[in-house]
């Protein structure tokens, strides 16, 4: 078999049909530029949601939730011991927010070789003064630089330093939309009544705006100290330990084991968000969907050129068979011809879905919720092009297989009799 042949051959028909070669060369690359830019822009938003919810949530979270005894006193008398107690109204008595022992449980997480990092947290409810009204809101004290490195804590501060709660005295870092409704500036010193009734001024030290405006009305941020003083306890008072695995994957079994080890109530990161996930998910999977739809019908396109071409070309297919070539030869010439198709319309397409990729990354997107943003977001991942390349040639082949099946069956005796 002479694949030089074969292919100049190939080669010569293509060019013989030059405007229905382009037409099918550039439906390929229509779908390739559409199916990267869907994906890439798809992604990209998907990032960004991620950004704004999951990499901000950690991975495990350790707490003590507030609840009643399952086991109540009428349980442990012999008198009731073999009677079905019903009762209503249950009041939780000894069960608090702190985590007891917490300064053992954060050296035992800490020395996990599976932890990429630990970061204490303390809430407080309180209400911000705001002349006779009183604002409900939530102040968390935080380690400031484990929240920056584990949570980027530090990207969503738009006005005045985050280090600031740690290194100024009594001060506090507060939500945009909390702020706003405060007519608070950075510098300003504000007045909070904590859930006893005692007060506390605080200096604002800067803005934190998560991009989720409920979010931002409510909460705001202080060291640990600070929040321990507010609530009233001791240097050792923590409510919540935030953990950042190295594998996320590991979250429920981790969280599990802890719960046990440690006897609190811990959550994983995938039960948390398990909702944002589904729509993540659902988002990708429409995208996958559309971009092979795209794909199958310039398929369609191939398909109707090629079976057009043999119709055209019956004459010099018979020749061809005349003088030697086999039907698997023939065959071959016209998945060579598919193929090309798919390769260069392909080529075409990633070169294009990559540019306007490009030019989409490059158009403003300014927001006042996500203040983070600048521009669309796009996702360069180079799996979109390989998966792209792929299903271009998948497509084409598949669309050239079975006119090239057709021709090779052609019998040149009935064609040349014909003619």
């Amino acid at each position: 078999m002479n694949y030089k042949l074969i292919a100049n051959i190939a080669k010569s028909l293509l060019f013989a049909r030059l405007k229905q070669t382009m037409v099918a060369a550039i439906g390929v690359t229509f779908s390739i530029t559409m199916f990267i830019t869907l994906l890439s822009f798809m992604s990209g938003l998907n990032d960004l949601l991620d950004g704004l919810i999951l990499n901000r949530a950690p991975h495990v979270r350790l707490f003590n939730e507030i609840k009643p005894s399952a086991n109540q006193p009428v349980n442990f008398s012999s008198e009731f011991k073999n009677h079905y107690n019903f009762i209503h109204s249950i009041k939780t008595s000894n069960s608090r927010e702190q985590i007891y022992n917490s300064g053992t449980i954060l050296q035992a997480v800490k020395n996990d070789n599976r932890v990429l990092g630990i970061a204490p947290k303390i809430t407080s409810q309180v209400f911000f003064n705001d002349g006779a009204n009183d604002i409900t809101g939530l102040i968390n004290g935080i380690d400031v630089l484990a929240e920056s490195e584990l949570f980027f804590f530090t990207d969503y501060i738009v006005s005045g330093k985050a280090i600031d709660i740690k290194n100024v005295s009594n001060s506090i870092i507060l939500g945009k939309g909390l702020a706003e409704n405060l007519l608070a500036n950075v510098g300003d010193v504000i007045q909070i009544t904590t859930s006893k009734g005692e007060i506390f001024p605080l200096k604002v030290v800067g803005f934190f705006q998560s991009g989720l405006q409920e979010f931002d009305k409510m909460q705001s941020f202080a060291s640990i100290g600070t929040t321990q003083k507010i609530a009233g306890k001791a240097k050792n008072h923590i409510t919540e330990i935030q953990i950042k695995l190295k594998n996320i994957e590991q979250a429920p079994a981790i969280a599990k084991e802890f719960a046990q080890l440690f006897q609190t109530d811990a959550e994983d990161i995938q039960t948390a968000s398990s909702q944002f996930e589904t729509g993540s998910k659902v988002r990708t999977i429409i995208s996958y969907a559309v971009g092979i739809t795209l794909l199958v019908v310039a398929g369609f396109g191939i398909y109707n050129i090629l079976n057009m071409m043999i119709y055209e070309k019956m004459d010099s297919i018979a020749i061809l068979k005349a003088t030697g070539f086999s039907g698997r030869d023939v065959n071959l010439i016209f998945l060579v011809i598919a193929l090309s198709i798919g390769f260069f319309g392909g080529l075409g397409g990633l070169f294009f879905g990559y540019l306007l990729s490009s030019v989409i990354d490059q158009i403003p997107f300014n927001t006042a919720a996500l203040p983070t943003i600048t521009t669309y977001p796009i996702n360069y991942n180079p799996a979109f092009y390989f998966i792209g390349s792929f299903f271009s040639l998948i497509t084409t082949y598949l669309a050239g297989l079975f006119p090239a099946r057709k021709a090779s069956k052609i019998d040149p005796v009935v064609i040349i009799r014909g003619k």
